[in-house]
């Protein structure tokens, strides 16, 4: 238990630094009025029109960070994989059948994710467009393997 723990720490506090660094590095759209209209859907979310970079929300820093300087997002999103994982192996050690439902619903979300973001026009979308799908599909493939792993009766694994 402590090594999953210990792991879920080091995974937190990677999210949290880099969640800091994506947000200062985000925040540059202040100064790119150009780029207000087709980057902050949050500030748009909200009703909200943009005057100066002041009225913008600081969720759009992600999407303009996510966007045009990537490293620091994806950083947190592979730290949420770690996460997710960690905790996902977890599970399949204590209940099996609740860690193949928790490998497949995270794989599925992120299929979702990723068709939402399926056209991508800059770097930053098409690295978390492919991210998010080769992961996909990699945490559905590991409960699919478990499932047949463990639906396969003892005696046949030795045959």
């Amino acid at each position: 238990m402590f090594k999953y723990v210990m792991q879920i720490i080091v995974g937190i506090l990677t999210f949290i630094i880099s969640t800091f660094i994506a947000w200062y590095e985000g925040s540059a759209i202040i100064e790119k009025p150009f780029e207000w209209k087709h980057t902050t859907p949050f500030t748009n979310l909200f009703n909200t029109e943009i005057t100066n970079g002041h009225d913008i929300s600081p969720l759009d820093y992600f999407v303009y960070a996510a966007k045009f300087k990537p490293f620091f997002p994806t950083i947190m999103i592979v730290s949420v994989l770690y996460i997710l994982s960690v905790t996902g192996l977890y599970l399949i050690k204590s209940k099996s059948k609740w860690g193949i439902g928790y490998w497949g619903l995270v794989g599925v979300i992120l299929l979702i994710f990723s068709s939402s973001i399926f056209n991508s026009s800059t770097l930053g979308r098409s690295i978390f467009f492919s991210f998010s799908s080769i992961s996909g599909f990699f945490f559905i493939t590991v409960a699919v393997l478990l499932y047949k792993l463990h639906s396969t009766p003892k005696g046949e694994l030795n045959s």
